[in-house]
């Protein structure tokens, strides 16, 4: 048997110590929570997407009663981007949550199901994107999103 340790490195910054190009970044994914529909769980996420061309792509997680049916901020901002424009590589991805007492203290990080599809970006472009996970106790800051999905599972794999 072997054993092997998988570590990864997370910067935790306030958010003034970061750029003023990661401040607006940030500042959009809250904006964007604005724009949920989550009636039900009451769990507002928002998720701003950096392009290669300096483009910001927002997306918010929309509710439905059929809960099968929704979809998570990060998705909705990433499939709206390839959609509109898919020449365009995503460098930094940001997300901010909150729920009806106001935003969250702590980082919100991605569930599963985007962390797939996160990851499937970086596979599709051949590049890392940043993540940049807000709560009001500050910023992670990861360089890839395989650090969020360290035993990941891609393209390459089925070949």
């Amino acid at each position: 048997m072997k054993e092997f340790d998988i570590s990864i490195k997370v910067k935790h910054y306030a958010l003034e110590e970061m750029s003023n190009a990661d401040q607006q970044l940030i500042e959009q994914a809250i904006e964007a929570t604005k724009n949920a529909y989550a009636n039900y769980s009451h769990f507002y996420v928002g998720a701003a997407l950096l392009l290669e061309n300096g483009d910001i792509v927002i997306g918010a997680n929309q509710e439905n009663a059929a809960f099968p049916s929704s979809l998570c901020a990060e998705r909705s901002a990433i499939f709206a981007a390839q959609s509109h424009q898919p020449a365009q590589p995503i460098t930094t991805i940001a997300i901010a949550a909150k729920n009806d007492r106001g935003l969250l203290e702590s980082p919100i990080t991605p569930c599963g199901a985007c962390r797939q599809v996160m990851l499937e970006i970086e596979d599709r472009y051949k590049r890392s994107v940043r993540v940049l996970l807000y709560g009001k106790v500050g910023v992670y800051e990861l360089q890839s999103v395989r650090d969020l999905l360290p035993l990941s599972f891609v393209d390459a794999n089925m070949k």
